[in-house]
């Protein structure tokens, strides 16, 4: 059996690769802030669908951006499943705010649950990540790499950066022990219509010409390469930043 802590696990990215885990030999902890009926609805329909895939599951509600909420969900992982095995950091949002609008409070706030977050995590479960198949992955957004007229994340791009920046530091602190630690860097990927950052139809329209491929990727593309990443195939894949973007970020 492997234990997976997974992050913004009630939809997007973050649930499509729990349901790409789902499996008999899997336990899943699914991170979720549970801010309204709503999003507590979507994390337990994700967690039901693992269960009966196979998976054994769990679920837990906080807000990362307050101190001590990523180090309870390592330890209700390990009450429940034992060692944690992998931990995947989906949680995030795009704040579309300029430079000039951002208020300072909001700024940290995208620190807090991209970043500060996920250092508290790993930290919690660094005793289980010291171990060859252990792994991690981080995901980043391309608005810490492209910026252009018009789309930028000044919020977002930064913390996200610095999520960047704290994983490549904890792959070289890991590599000594087999385990890895890898970013995925999605593009223009489709969101559920009423959360955070998704768009109006027109908007999404643009944004899937704003790449090579001239479309969205959907979140279980991106959800494919983190669970190779996972997996026991790549273990020499580490402190890579990999980009699931239709081309948005070539140079």
């Amino acid at each position: 059996m492997r234990t997976t802590i997974i992050t913004g696990g009630g939809s997007g990215i973050g649930a499509a690769v729990a349901r790409r885990l789902a499996a008999a030999d899997q336990c899943l902890m699914l991170h979720g802030q549970g801010a309204d009926e709503a999003g507590r609805g979507r994390l337990t329909a994700v967690a039901t669908e693992c269960a009966n895939a196979g998976a054994r599951v769990e679920i837990c509600f906080g807000d990362l951006a307050t101190e001590g909420t990523a180090a309870a969900l390592v330890r209700a992982s390990r009450a429940s499943f034992g060692p944690v095995d992998a931990i995947v950091h989906a949680a995030g949002f795009a704040d579309r705010r300029s430079f000039q609008e951002l208020p300072p409070e909001k700024l940290q706030r995208a620190f807090a649950v991209m970043a500060a977050s996920f250092h508290e995590l790993a930290a919690a479960a660094m005793t289980d990540l010291l171990r060859p198949l252990a792994r991690v992955v981080a995901i980043s957004s391309f608005g810490a790499h492209r910026f252009a007229p018009g789309s930028i994340y000044p919020g977002s791009a930064a913390a996200k950066a610095a999520l960047e920046a704290l994983t490549k530091c904890l792959a070289i602190e890991l590599a000594p022990s087999g385990a890895t630690a890898n970013i995925v860097v999605p593009g223009y990927t489709r969101k559920d219509a009423g959360l955070t950052g998704a768009l109006d139809a027109q908007a999404w329209q643009a944004a899937a010409k704003a790449n090579p491929q001239a479309r969205l990727a959907e979140p279980d593309e991106v959800a494919a390469l983190v669970v190779f990443l996972l997996s026991a195939e790549a273990s020499h894949i580490t402190g890579a930043l990999l980009p699931v973007d239709g081309g948005l970020t070539l140079r």
